[in-house]
């Protein structure tokens, strides 16, 4: 015992030295913290306290941030002057938005649009039948959130409110507090509180409102029946419906803003690029390529990007590339169906964009092609020696003409086929659900036409006959004469008469019969199977014999909007969109693509740009420039090279959580060019460590010894 107590001090002796002699390094830790898709910062260095600091509203440096947002079938954007664009599905005027101003920020949901005025009041438009749009005496709101078919919104101090259907009790909502997010999925809500937790109410039955565990949440979105959280380091949390896979985000990193669509899940990270998850059967999920996109938005089955530059891409329902024709050229014909586009070019090869998911588009090895037709989901060619060759679905037989010979024209349905055969006879193939492969007795045909459940034949003698769906009268053709072309959309059939004139029967609802004015429309010649008069799902087109174009009908995806165009010689028309093939060979689209190609929403993004010095590098988000949206708080690592160690950071470090620390965190709220400085690591002096190492022993065992001696 008296040993070690003489020991003791020795051993503390040592323990000293070595404190003092041997490098230390100290981490410092930060919270990554990011911001949340309605531009507010939420940085937990910052006094939560005051939510309203917390909760700025949407004019960084006194600018409104454009920015999109993604309903059920449409797509809004805000623009930087505080005005606002609508595109999509207008069945309830909730893309009529053409009046409103002062707006900084917007949400989009089922069938209506929402808007928050800078002044804290709320317009609301579109479908109305729940009392969504019931926001006019809302005042003090600093964010809006739109379900299926309900409107939240986020009050200053903390509060929510409600409105619209009430079924599940997603609009349940007036005793939450401290909230400083919210999201609203079809049919529930969901809110981050001030600590990072989170509360949700509504429809529940896959576990969508299970978030009472969530911690470290800085945004969460809501899809269908799934709910999304990010947490503050980057990642993500996922709870209900996992059908198509929408929860499976476990390996996502560096997130750091979140959107959920009906069935699909996107997360943007810190890089500008998009990773997605969930249903993709109509490509919302195809965005491997979209780079520099600083916000995301998730409709029902579509994915919006907002890049840096102001413009927007979007992928999914409806926008499938059908109208990325601009570098078609020498086309002699073309076709358009629900999704894609074809072209057959003078050589005989075809080209095609559009929705593949049948492979309906796999057309590049076909050749000696003089005609194509193309359906929902499969593409029809005739050769030049009479046989045709199909590509795409054959679920109901509709591919199935290898055996047909002397064919002479091809039109094609939803899923079925018709052929021309030079005798004027006509064979079909596929879905004859309604009879409309019941042209086995037809005679002194010239064209045909297909429409989803009908098929048109045009007789040499002018008149017409039909087979099929006749529940809208689209097959009323019989009193027809003197008819020299015919067309067909989903539920109406149109016919072009010798004078130029234009009648049409069936499916009215957009107008798309609206024929009647139209006169001087062009003529093709005995024999050559093109059209100067096409019919999509809810539109009509006409060429003029001056090439230019006029159409009459649907409209909310822009497929009727050929006005300016000239030195037209043929038109198509897809369900959505319109083509239009010019004399020179080139081609020309109209549809939901053309008109995003449109909008620029103003500049928004702000850029970081990150440098190093010899002996390390900027790991996160990386080295060089940047885009991000205005307020984006964003994560920042620097890491050292073997033998060299993390200085500070330098430049312009304002809003730098921690210049001294190697891993922090930057608010975007300007433009800022920031440097991660490394130094060697001082070089331990082993001989004197060892030295000091043997003085200290020495020393102990010294009194260790004179001690034992007087003891004894």
């Amino acid at each position: 015992m008296k040993n070690r107590k003489i020991l003791l001090p020795a051993l503390l002796s040592m323990v000293l030295v070595f404190s003092f002699v041997l490098p230390a390094s100290v981490a410092e830790a930060s919270s990554t913290v990011y911001l949340p898709d309605d531009c507010s910062i939420i940085h937990s260095a910052v006094d939560r306290s005051s939510l309203a600091s917390a909760m700025a509203l949407n004019t960084p440096q006194g600018q409104i941030t454009p920015m999109v947002a993604a309903g059920g079938y449409h797509t809004v954007g805000l623009k930087s002057d505080g005005t606002v664009v609508a595109e999509g599905y207008n069945s309830s005027r909730q893309c009529n938005v053409g009046n409103w101003t002062d707006i900084i920020q917007v949400a989009a949901g089922g069938y209506h649009t929402v808007g928050l005025k800078s002044d804290g009041t709320v317009v609301a438009v579109g479908n109305n039948e729940f009392g969504q749009c019931n926001v006019g005496n809302w005042t003090d709101i600093i964010k809006v959130a739109a379900g299926g078919y309900h409107t939240v919104g986020l009050k200053s101090d903390g509060t929510v409110v409600a409105v619209g259907n009430r079924e599940y009790g997603q609009c349940e909502v007036g005793d939450w507090k401290n909230i400083i997010q919210v999201a609203a999925g079809i049919y529930h809500t969901v809110g981050v509180k001030t600590n990072g937790t989170v509360v949700a109410t509504g429809y529940d039955e896959y576990g969508q409102c299970d978030v009472g565990g969530w911690k470290n949440i800085i945004q969460v979105a809501a899809g269908y029946g799934h709910t999304v959280g990010l947490k503050s380091n980057g990642t993500v949390v996922v709870v209900g419906l996992n059908d198509d896979g929408q929860c499976d985000v476990g390996n996502w990193t560096d997130i750091i803003q979140v959107a959920a669509g009906a069935y699909h899940t996107v997360g943007l990270k810190s890089d500008g690029t998009v990773v997605a998850v969930g249903l993709n059967d109509d490509w919302q999920c195809n965005i491997d390529g979209w780079t520099d996109i600083v916000q995301v938005a998730a409709g029902y089955w579509h994915t919006v990007g907002l890049k840096s530059d102001g413009t927007v891409i979007v992928v999914g329902w409806h926008y499938y590339g059908q109208c990325d024709v601009g570098g078609w050229t020498d086309i002699v014909k073309v076709a358009a169906s629900y999704g894609h586009t074809v072209g057959v070019k003078a050589d005989g090869t075809v080209v095609a964009v559009g929705y593949n998911n049948n492979g309906q588009c796999d057309v590049g090895n076909w050749m000696d092609i003089i005609q194509v037709a193309a359906g929902y989901s499969h593409t029809v060619g005739v050769k030049a020696d009479g046989t045709v060759v199909a590509v795409g679905n054959n679920e109901i037989g509709q591919c199935d003409v290898g055996n047909w010979t002397h064919i002479i024209e091809v039109a094609v349905g939803g899923y079925h086929t018709v052929g021309l055969k030079a005798d004027g006879t006509v064979v079909a193939v596929g879905d004859s659900a309604y009879g409309q492969c019941d042209v086995g007795g037809w005679t002194d045909i010239i064209q045909v036409a297909t429409g989803y459940g009908q098929t048109v034949g045009l007789k040499a003698d002018g008149t017409v006959v039909a087979a099929g769906n006749n529940e809208i009268g689209q097959c009323d053709v019989g009193g027809w004469a003197d008819i020299t072309q015919v067309t067909t959309g989903w539920g109406h059939t149109v016919g072009l008469k010798a004078d130029g004139t234009v009648v049409a029967v069936g499916y009215f609802d957009y107008g798309q019969c609206k024929v009647g004015g139209w006169m001087d429309i062009k003529q093709v010649s005995t024999g050559e199977y093109y059209h100067t008069i096409a019919a999509g799902y809810g539109h009509t087109v006409g060429v003029k014999a001056d090439d230019t174009v006029v159409a009459v009908g649907l409209n909310d995806e822009g497929q009727c909007d050929v006005d300016n165009w000239t030195d037209i010689i043929k038109v198509a028309a897809g369900s959505y969109h319109t083509v239009g093939l010019k004399a020179d060979g080139t081609v020309v689209a109209a549809g939901l693509e053309v008109e995003f190609a449109k909008w620029n929403l103003g500049s928004l993004a702000l850029y970081l740009i990150t440098f190093s010095t010899t002996g390390g590098g900027v790991t996160r988000p990386g080295e060089g420039t940047f885009p991000y949206y205005p307020g984006r708080v964003l994560n920042l690592e620097a890491k050292p090279e073997n033998d060299y160690r993390f200085v500070n950071w330098t430049g312009d470090v304002d809003t730098i959580a921690n210049v001294n620390a190697a891993q922090t965190t930057i608010a975007i709220n300007d433009n800022y060019s920031i440097t991660a400085n490394f130094e060697e690591k001082p070089p331990i002096n082993w001989a004197l460590i060892g030295g000091i190492i043997a003085v200290v022993v020495a020393g102990g065992l010294a009194i260790f010894f004179v001690r034992r001696k007087r003891a004894a």
